[in-house]
């Protein structure tokens, strides 16, 4: 029987693919947008260093002064072992570093992987010259396997001295931390705060393992405002409540989930340390809006999927029953499904509605499904409405798809994300390490 080597098989593809890689590439550093190294003082750089075949798969993010940092981790009970490095490593407030490899999830590693994640902090804080406790450490990629502890090591003493503030780095580093992604996830954004100019950059990842709670996703936000490190965590966790909490791809929250923000102060402007100060208004305004943009972008990126579906709660008696309706509603795989096959039965959105833990009247709510430019209520007051479902059945086909429900019973919105789930997406995730 003829038997082929699978390297010899694959080289003229690989081949290929690097040399598009490389235009792409080329083309990204002739480019300039602004990214996070148009933040004071950052510098950053994205690396392949072989624990992934073809893309980048190590990431370095470095501010020149300790920042003020706060970060909000999974809520899985299983924990991947960066997690627990970068817990401890946080629990003061302060970080001037982050270091993240792509391809390996370092989770379900046991001891073998806790002193891998202790050794990727350690290497870069001795060559940064800087404490190892004000490195924060993550992964991401597959569970279960090894820790290449030796290679990341390596990768990490051959990568420092190319930090730098420039462009290309922070499309590099975007594209160092995807795993499955099929785009990096990239935000920037200037405004005032108290006569200063501030900037806010911000890179995220993720696909899959997409809950809300957050789900098999990173993202890191750099911002050269001076900031309090206890009113930074609490704007943080607010802003993430309402960005990366409220999408949803297939209902897996991952054990490696990690927000960061590092603010180092480089702006110059008064440290904020009250929440009604204007400038901090400003802010948490500007912040929870990268945010979202990251978290939406995450959403559309979403394995196999077909559809950005937006999910609102309007006119429901406090924020966190409508929060708690629009992630039931997004995460119903009967929902899904329906958004997929362009199939108007509203009913399953009524029906998860009822199973979100709140009070929950639908013979007072209306109910309106569509996309961008056009919604059709289908519901008013309980009683179902005469509409044209071959119209309907038309505006589903639409890539954006908007879901409104009005629960008419007080002031409190909330809006969320999701996809829908097709096929492919059972097809993708039925071979995914093999």
């Amino acid at each position: 029987m003829f038997r082929y080597s699978e390297e010899r098989f694959y080289e003229p593809l690989l081949k290929t693919m690097k040399n598009v890689l490389a235009e792409m590439e080329s083309k990204q550093r002739n480019t300039m947008i602004k990214n996070i190294t148009n933040v004071r003082g950052i510098k950053c750089w994205g690396a392949h260093i072989g624990v992934k075949s073809m893309r980048r798969d190590l990431a370095l993010i470095y501010s020149e002064v300790p920042a003020s940092a706060a970060a909000v981790f999974t809520q899985n009970q299983v924990v991947a072992e960066p997690i627990k490095v970068s817990r401890k490593h946080i629990a003061d407030g302060k970080a001037q570093a982050i270091v993240v490899n792509a391809g390996n999830a370092n989770a379900c590693t046991g001891e073998q992987g806790l002193a891998g994640a202790e050794a990727m902090a350690e290497t870069y804080a001795s060559e940064l010259g800087i404490d190892k406790d004000l490195v924060l450490v993550a992964s991401t990629g597959i569970i279960g396997e090894p820790f290449p502890t030796d290679d990341i090591v390596e990768g990490i003493k051959e990568n420092v001295d190319k930090l730098t503030n420039k462009s290309n780095a922070g499309a590099f580093v975007a594209n160092a931390i995807l795993t499955t992604d099929t785009f990096a996830k990239e935000g920037f954004i200037e405004f005032d705060v108290n006569g200063y100019e501030v900037n806010l950059g911000g890179i995220a990842k993720g696909s899959g393992m997409i809950h809300p709670n957050m789900g098999t996703m990173l993202a890191f936000l750099v911002t050269d405002v001076a900031i309090e490190p206890k009113l930074l965590k609490r704007l943080v966790k607010k802003a993430v409540d309402r960005s990366f909490n409220m999408i949803t791809v297939d209902g897996d929250t991952s054990t490696n989930d990690m927000v960061v923000v590092l603010a180092n102060g480089m702006a110059g402007n008064e440290v904020l340390t009250k929440e009604k100060d204007p400038g901090c208004k400003v802010f948490y305004e500007n912040l929870e809006n990268m945010m979202i943009h990251l978290a939406k972008l995450i959403v559309s990126d979403g394995e196999g999927s077909s559809k950005f579906v937006q999910y609102q709660v309007t006119h429901a008696p406090d924020e966190l029953t409508a929060r708690k309706l629009v992630r039931t509603i997004s995460d119903s795989s009967l929902v899904k499904t329906a958004m997929f096959g362009r199939d108007p039965n509203w009913g399953r959105i009524i029906c998860a509605a009822g199973n979100a833990g709140v009070p929950f009247d639908y013979e007072n709510v209306d109910l309106y499904l569509g996309d961008e430019e056009t919604q059709i209520q289908v519901l008013e007051k309980g009683v179902p409405q005469d509409y044209d479902r071959h119209y309907m059945k038309k505006l589903l086909r639409e890539s954006h798809i908007y879901v409104k429900l009005n629960l008419n019973n007080g002031r409190a919105t909330a809006t969320g994300w999701g996809s829908d789930l097709t096929t492919d997406y059972v097809l993708f995730n039925s071979v995914y390490t093999t």
